[in-house]
C-alpha cells in the first residue's frame, strides 16, 4: 500500500480527552463508542430537565426531599450541568463542526453509507454489551455520520490500491456476512410463579423495561430496563435458551416464560428484527478502502482538531487551537 497526504490539522492534546470514535478496520464496535453515544442521551436528558416557558431555571421549586431536607431544581440544574455538561456542549460542537468540515470539503455521507456502518456494527457483537442500548435511531445515526465525515476528511488524499483492498475483502469476507439480529429486552426471576405473574403485568399493560426494573435479577440489565442489545444466533455467553425464546417471537411481542440454565425463568421481548445481509465487494469497497486509508495515518486525530478552522469557541474557554 502507498500513501499520498495532504494531512488536515493534527489532534490537540486536551485532559481526558478520547478518540471521538475508535477505529474498526475490522469491525468491532469500540468502547469509546459508548462514551460518546451515550453523551447524545444525556443532552436529551438535560433537555428534558429545563423549565418550559414561563418557570424560571433559578427556580426553588422541590424536586426532592430528604429527612425534611429539599434539594431544589437550581440545585439539580447545576449538579447535572457540572458532571455533564462539559462534555455533552463538547459533542454538540463536535456535531457542528463537522457539519461545517462536511460543506468545506464537499463531503458527502449517504443513508446507504450509514445502514451499512450500522449493519456490520451490529454483526460484530459476540456478547451482551452496551454499545447501542438505551440510544434511539436518530442518535446512533447522527453520531455515525459524524464519524464518517471526520474519516472522509482525514482520508480524502490518502490513495490505497485496488489489489489492497480485494485482498483484504478476500481475506475477511466473514465480516461482510451478517447475521440475523433481535435487539432484546429481558426479565429473569427466581420461578416460574414469579414469571407467571409477570406476563400478567404485562398482559394487564404494564410496561416491559418499567418491570424490568423493578424484579429482573439480572442487575446489568435490569439497570437499562432489561435491554440486552442485539443478540445473534450461536452468540457466545448467551444461554442457549434466551435465543430460543427471542427467535420464536416477532418484534413488539412478549416471549412465554422459559427456564434458563441457572435453574431461573426469564421473559424476552423483542423490540427490532435486523435481517441478516450478505455483502458483496463492491457493496463495502469504499468501506474498506477508508478503514485501510485510516491505518496509514500517523495518529488519530478528533473533531477538535477543527475547530479553529471553523472559530469555534464555547462556554469552557478553553483553547482547542493546534499547537
Amino acid at each position: 500500500m502507498s500513501s499520498n497526504r495532504n494531512r488536515r490539522p493534527s489532534a490537540t492534546s486536551t485532559p481526558n480527552q478520547t478518540p471521538f470514535l475508535q477505529r474498526r478496520l475490522k469491525t468491532k464496535p469500540a468502547l469509546a463508542v459508548i462514551t460518546v453515544l451515550l453523551l447524545s442521551n444525556i443532552l436529551w436528558f438535560i433537555a428534558w430537565l429545563i423549565p418550559n416557558k414561563g418557570q424560571e431555571i433559578g427556580s426553588d421549586e422541590q424536586v426532592a426531599a430528604i429527612d425534611g431536607d429539599d434539594i431544589t431544581r437550581q440545585e439539580w440544574m447545576i449538579a447535572m450541568e457540572e458532571r455533564y455538561g462539559k462534555e455533552t456542549l463538547q459533542n454538540l460542537v463536535n456535531e457542528s463542526v463537522m457539519e461545517k468540515a462536511a460543506k468545506t470539503y464537499k463531503i458527502k455521507v449517504t443513508d446507504q453509507e450509514i445502514d451499512l456502518e450500522l449493519a456490520l456494527m451490529r454483526s460484530a457483537q459476540d456478547k451482551f454489551d452496551t454499545a447501542m442500548q438505551n440510544l434511539s435511531a436518530e442518535q446512533l445515526r447522527q453520531k455515525i455520520r459524524s464519524q464518517l465525515i471526520l474519516d472522509k476528511v482525514l482520508t480524502k488524499d490518502v490513495v490505497i490500491s485496488e489489489e489492497s483492498i480485494e485482498k483484504y475483502y478476500e481475506e475477511n469476507q466473514g465480516l461482510y456476512n451478517t447475521k440475523t439480529s433481535y435487539r432484546t429486552n429481558f426479565i429473569e426471576v427466581d420461578s416460574k410463579k414469579a414469571a407467571d405473574e409477570a406476563l400478567g403485568e404485562l398482559k394487564n399493560g404494564s410496561d416491559f423495561s418499567v418491570l424490568a426494573r423493578e424484579i429482573s435479577l439480572d442487575s446489568a440489565s435490569a439497570s437499562l430496563g432489561g435491554d440486552v442489545g442485539f443478540l445473534t444466533e450461536n452468540q457466545e455467553n448467551v444461554d442457549p435458551a434466551i435465543i430460543n425464546a427471542v427467535k420464536s417471537i416477532k418484534a413488539n411481542e412478549v416471549s412465554k416464560a422459559f427456564k434458563l440454565a441457572n435453574g431461573h425463568y426469564g421473559i424476552v421481548q423483542v423490540q427490532e428484527v435486523l435481517e441478516g445481509q450478505s455483502f458483496t465487494y463492491d457493496d463495502v469497497k469504499e468501506h474498506i478502502e477508508r478503514e485501510l486509508a485510516l491505518e496509514q495515518l500517523p495518529q488519530s486525530v478528533t473533531p477538535e482538531a477543527f475547530w479553529s478552522e471553523f472559530n469555534a469557541t464555547w462556554y469552557y474557554g478553553e483553547s482547542k487551537k493546534e499547537k
